[in-house]
């Protein structure tokens, strides 16, 4: 979708997503003709012209400063994320014409990293959710059905977006699979966003809207945020529910991020931790050590 319509969709959701009271406008909800808030009534609250904010949800951005959009921002009570987005979409980059989609590889201090924490479930994402390494236990966590070597080739890597809405059985270890789903689709979009001419990345989006309605209406609703830790709560086949924390790292300028997740120690999360641990060691003793090879680069 071309960004100045983008702009025009994500702030009118965001404008009929709030309700008068909930801004302290008070109304006789029976004379109202319109779902959430008049743009009369946004740009009076944001300290800006009818005119000003109209141009905006036509996508007429040029020249916009960061004092409005933040007005607008704090008007329209958006998060961080979706602030973020707002002046992503403000001011495009400029486009390139998409290059051809290039396989991106750990770096081998990246995977000599992953194959040291022995203890602690671990895997290397690039922007997309593509997996590009795991450790062991990382792999028992979150992927057992799938082969150890997958993310060493980039036909076969897999997606964690992807398995969420289309791999029954990744689905089926998320207990809240719904707010996996919402927050997967709110880092993709902000990833879009931010990386317009990535073909792999368009086509990753173009395929999950074509076989998955529910990806479909996520996506229309156009979320944005990204966490750096939390928590999850999983049920896994062989050791059973997990509640875990999780910490999304930074792993370079290209959008890498490495995800680590633990247990409170001492908790039941902790003993079915460890006990997968044990179990992949001893898998890992009978097939060897290590991470999955690359393929040539």
């Amino acid at each position: 979708m071309d960004a100045s319509t983008e702009l025009g969709d994500f702030l009118k959701s965001r404008r009929a997503a709030l309700r008068p009271e909930d801004v302290g406008i008070a109304t006789e909800p029976a004379r109202r003709r319109v779902a959430g808030l008049r743009r009369e009534e946004l740009a009076l609250l944001a300290g800006v012209s009818v005119t000003h904010y109209t141009r905006l949800e036509q996508g007429r951005a040029a020249g916009v400063s960061d004092s409005v959009l933040d007005a607008i921002a704090r008007a329209l009570c958006l998060t961080e994320d979706e602030t973020a987005r707002l002046k992503d979409l403000a001011r495009p980059a400029a486009r390139r014409r998409p290059a051809a989609p290039r396989a991106e590889h750990a770096t081998p201090s990246a995977r000599r990293l992953l194959a040291a924490m022995t203890d602690v479930p671990a895997l290397l994402l690039d922007r997309r959710g593509d997996v590009l390494a795991w450790n062991r236990l990382g792999h028992a966590l979150l992927a057992p059905h799938l082969p150890w070597p997958a993310p060493g080739t980039p036909a076969d890597r897999p997606n964690l977006v992807r398995m969420l809405f289309l791999d029954e059985r990744h689905r089926a270890l998320h207990a809240d699979w719904k707010q996996e789903a919402h927050l997967a689709v709110a880092s993709l979009r902000l990833a879009a966003d931010r990386h317009p001419d990535d073909r792999a990345l368009a086509e990753l989006i173009g395929r999950l809207s074509i076989q998955s309605e529910e990806f479909t209406a996520l996506w229309a609703r156009r979320p944005a945020r990204t966490r750096t830790t939390g928590g999850k709560s999983l049920r896994h086949p062989a050791v059973g529910t997990l509640e875990l924390g999780f910490e999304n790292l930074s792993a370079g300028a290209t959008g890498q991020r490495l995800i680590a997740y633990t247990a409170e120690p001492g908790s039941p999360s902790d003993a079915a931790l460890r006990l997968l641990a044990a179990t992949t060691a001893a898998t890992t003793a009978s097939t060897g050590p290590g991470l999955p090879a690359l393929d040539a680069q």
